[in-house]
């Protein structure tokens, strides 16, 4: 398959990947102008500042192939040089530790996205793992409402469903659901019920689908079943809030795998997204092997017959409108 994306901007809405150059030729090979990339997972404050000092030095040295996007506007100008515009994400409020104010160092510091849980609850609520979701704490109050003050967009996508719902409920600002399914296609803890996603609709907000194969069966899926999954996003959630984000991991072995899953919270072997009988990982789906198959995404709607310009606001467009909203301070929206 060979179809190119024609919109001026695409957007993968999240990837976790150990980002090299490698991973970078192949989010270009791809004709992905945009991603979301995962900053940290478990870490705390100074070991993210850490982090956040390996990336500053990533984009030097490959200068000519990304550059840090911080506003949607800084997306659309690295786009139009050819480079890849990167947004920095938490998949975690871990970095935060106790200390609201570290919101606000992080979003001057470039992170623009942050997840409230991973993969067990924290100081702001619960994840979709924990078997007793206590919803969304008081600090995790604070924390939403100082994210949509600064700018930070609230990602809920490994979050609890009552988390989840109460976290969309209390942000005045739209959120996003940067890498998970409809439940109703495939129950898994992880996807994200109708209820929660016509809320998530009816205050603005955004899903990226994902071809993650636990995501979607179990195991990879072909480009028919795929096609069937998007188009039963759009019937939930419609055309103006469907979008993708592949949730793309690459360059990790299993013993990072057993990290990303587990942190330092575990000495028990942790599942994550997997099952007993599949611990580790899947391999991809044959239409989606790398971020550099990500026309086959766009020839699959083309192919169930999706008009362009909803294709486009699916491969970028509704990610750019978040991003117009969701980058900027309150300060600056109010003028």
């Amino acid at each position: 398959m060979t179809s190119e994306p024609t919109t001026q901007v695409v957007v993968d809405g999240l990837q976790s990947s150990n980002f090299d150059r490698k991973q970078f030729e192949d989010i270009r090979s791809g004709g992905i102008s945009c991603v979301h990339a995962t900053v940290v997972i478990w870490e705390d404050a100074r070991t993210t500042l850490d982090i956040l000092g390996t990336w500053n030095r990533m984009f030097r040295e490959h200068s000519d192939l990304i550059a840090m996007a911080r506003t949607a506007a800084d997306v659309r100008e690295i786009a139009a040089s050819g480079r890849i515009a990167v947004i920095l994400g938490f998949q975690n409020a871990s970095p935060f530790e106790d200390d609201l104010d570290m919101v606000q160092v992080f979003w001057d510091l470039g992170i623009r996205f942050a997840q409230l849980t991973y993969n067990i609850q924290n100081h702001v609520g619960s994840s979709c793992y924990d078997p007793v979701d206590g919803g969304v704490t008081r600090f995790g109050s604070y924390v939403i409402q100082e994210m949509n003050r600064v700018g930070m967009v609230v990602d809920l996508s490994h979050v609890g469903p009552r988390t989840t719902r109460e976290a969309i409920d209390i942000s005045s600002r739209p959120v996003a659901i940067t890498h998970a399914n409809p439940a109703s296609v495939y129950p898994h803890p992880r996807n994200k019920s109708d209820e929660i996603l016509r809320a998530l609709v009816e205050r603005g907000g955004i899903l990226g689908l994902a071809p993650y194969p636990h995501l979607t069966g179990n195991g990879p899926i072909d480009l028919s079943q795929w096609n069937e999954l998007v188009l039963r996003a759009i019937d939930v959630v419609g055309i103006d809030h469907v979008a993708i984000g592949s949730d793309s991991s690459h360059g990790w072995d299993d013993d990072k795998l057993q990290w990303i899953r587990k942190g330092r919270w575990s000495h028990q072997v942790q599942l994550g997204p997997a099952t007993a009988d599949r611990q580790g990982w899947l391999p991809w789906p044959e239409f989606f092997r790398t971020p550099a198959d990500f026309p086959n995404l766009v020839e699959g709607m083309s192919q169930v017959g999706l008009a362009q310009d909803d294709i486009e606001k699916i491969i970028g467009g509704n990610w750019m409108r978040m991003f117009e909203e969701g980058f900027a301070p309150v300060a600056q929206l109010s003028r």
